[in-house]
């Protein structure tokens, strides 16, 4: 299946999808977005390193930053934060560029390595983008954490690909849909940027129709509702 570039899908929001489809949601259908101290430092790092006029040539390296990449087949298309073209014997040609080259993609991250894989799963969507378009074979990648300056390596094995394209096929089937699912509390929420819009609390209290069932023993309907709204804001 090839999808047409209006229905392409941000090539970032897989990081928000694994780390919380509402999250991810909220940013991406229904265009909300609230800065904190946590995103206005990943940005400030993204700023230094998306300087697309910049390109490097260290020896046999070349670096290149801000690289625009999509993909017909996923559906996707968005950035690399630096994109390294290492001169190898078992390399490709490059379109510009003298010799041939192994494509190694590097994702920039403010904090230090999670403990879930949203961030693994951005940098193997990156790598399948670019395998589309410049049909080659990316075997890794590196994680770059802003917390404890080192590079992580990334293995793109069979089971990161294919759980990569299906969560990628989950986020276009919530887009088509419109959908925006609900989710439980959990302690992340605490830095999500978008908690007071998103208002994971307010799940725990179920539906009103519940609600109003069981207080309305001895009371008037509106007397329920107003209990009710009171309960809501407390």
């Amino acid at each position: 299946m090839m999808y047409p570039e209006d229905e392409y899908l941000m090539l970032s929001g897989i990081q928000h999808f694994a780390f919380c489809r509402r999250q991810w949601a909220l940013i991406h259908l229904e265009q909300q977005w609230e800065e904190n101290l946590h995103t206005m430092d990943g940005n400030l790092m993204h700023e230094r390193v998306h300087d697309d006029s910049l390109r490097e040539k260290r020896g046999d390296l070349v670096i290149t930053r801000a690289m625009a990449v999509s993909s017909a087949r996923l559906g996707l298309s968005g950035e690399c934060d630096a994109v390294e073209f290492h001169r190898d014997r078992s390399g490709i040609p490059v379109f510009g560029m003298e010799g041939i080259y192994r494509i190694v993609p590097v994702e920039y991250k403010r904090g230090a390595p999670k403990e879930n894989d949203c961030d693994v799963l951005q940098l193997a969507a990156q790598a399948l983008c670019l395998e589309d378009m410049l049909c080659c074979e990316i075997t890794e990648g590196f994680l770059y954490y802003g917390e404890t300056r080192h590079r992580m390596k990334v293995l793109f094995d069979a089971p990161l690909r294919e759980r990569t394209e299906a969560v990628i096929a989950q986020m276009h089937e919530l887009y088509r849909r419109h959908h925006t699912p609900v989710v439980k509390r959990r302690k992340a929420c605490n830095a999500c940027s978008l908690r007071e819009i998103c208002l994971p609390q307010l799940e725990k209290t179920g539906p009103a129709s519940a609600y109003l069932k069981k207080c309305c023993t001895g009371r008037t309907h509106h007397e329920t509702a107003v209990q009710y709204a009171l309960h809501q804001s407390a």
